[in-house]
């Protein structure tokens, strides 16, 4: 059974029939137990969406369904669903414990009962201790998990999360996600979960969806999405792949500039555009034969350079325009001017279709 189900809901805002739309027509399931995140830019109709699960927002026509029941018509407090939202949205005059509790008191659960279960709940996301303290006590990453301690304690069949780590740091955000996935696998949850940063869905999702102006441009697991886009948009989208024009030949490779490539997937002859992702180049010296094949591989020059720590960034000029490029060699840092040639590896590289 799925624990979501979209079958062809629109959005518009207004009653003007010449309104835009925030969402055109899209069909999703989520199933039971299962995290799906809905990533994409800003304005693409990915929170219009995850309000719709919640009810907050009615769709214009198709239905939403969940555990098999129509909820299309039904308002949040009949669905059975807990929201967080990306401010947390605490009570400022509220302790840690109140907090929590709130939502089963409104619920008409005793105050006993009530303390007791959101303890309780704190426990689950590491916060004992902390039940007199105000919101404006504790730091950006307690607060998260007093807020999705007051969501989980309501015991909800779906939970939605709205960029719930988009205030913290990248430490922080990378712990918190971490700690979301696996209170998410233990307790078996149905998560819909909404963010524009592609590290973090890969990290946290079971399945993608990949909107775009409204529409579903791609869903599936992480290693799909990133592997195989379909699309250029998708290929750009996840992992800041750069996309140039290239040729598909009949004996099935396809030439990028001087490279050739052999794609794991047969393509059709014509005209085609390959992804690359920033660690898919290999950094070889000037002249050197390029590991991609025929070719030579491609003449390229350092424009600037960057140091992160553990990599370079480089943005090198080439036949093919500007490429950027990640490299994890320390050893060996490149300055501007440096003359290379660059090449391909297998991994990072896809081929989508052409214009």
């Amino acid at each position: 059974m799925n624990g979501i189900e979209f079958r062809n809901v629109t959005k518009r805002y207004g009653t003007d029939a010449s309104a835009p739309m925030a969402v055109k027509g899209i069909s999703f399931e989520v199933p039971v137990g299962t995290l799906t995140t809905i990533l994409g830019p800003s304005g693409c109709g990915k929170t219009t969406t995850l309000r719709m699960i919640a009810g907050l927002e009615s769709p214009t026509s198709g239905s939403i369904f969940m555990g098999g029941r129509d909820v299309t018509t039904l308002g949040p407090a009949e669905r059975n669903v807990s929201m967080m939202f990306q401010s947390y949205a605490l009570f400022p005059h509220m302790n840690v414990i109140e907090n929590v509790g709130y939502g089963l008191r409104m619920s008409g659960v005793k105050k006993n009962e009530a303390t007791d279960r959101a303890r309780e709940a704190l426990r689950g996301v590491g916060l004992v201790g902390f039940d007199e303290r105000l919101p404006s006590e504790l730091s950006g990453g307690q607060q998260q998990r007093v807020a999705l301690a007051r969501a989980l304690v309501l015991e909800p069949a779906v939970l939605l999360f709205d960029e719930p780590l988009s205030n913290l740091d990248a430490r922080l955000r990378r712990e918190m996600r971490e700690e979301i996935r696996a209170l998410q696998q233990r307790l078996k949850l149905t998560v819909a979960y909404v963010t524009h940063d592609q590290s973090e869905a890969l990290a946290v999702s079971d399945q993608i969806i990949v909107m775009d102006h409204g529409v579903i441009a791609q869903r599936g697991t992480p290693e799909q999405l990133y592997g195989r886009p379909e699309s250029e948009f998708v290929a750009g989208f996840m992992g800041e792949a750069m996309v140039f024009p290239a040729v598909a030949e009949a004996d099935g490779s396809v030439a990028l500039g001087p490279l050739r490539l052999q794609p794991r997937y047969a393509v059709a002859p014509g005209t085609v555009k390959v992804a690359v992702r920033p660690e898919a180049w290999r950094i070889g010296a000037s002249g050197l034969s390029g590991v991609s094949g025929a070719g030579g591989g491609l003449p390229a020059t350092l424009r600037k350079a960057a140091y992160l720590g553990s990599f370079y960034e480089y943005g090198f000029d080439t036949t093919l325009g500007p490429v950027f490029v990640v490299s994890t060699d320390l050893s060996q840092p490149l300055a501007a001017g440096a003359q290379a040639t660059l090449s391909l590896g297998a991994h990072g590289v896809s081929v989508v279709p052409g214009p």
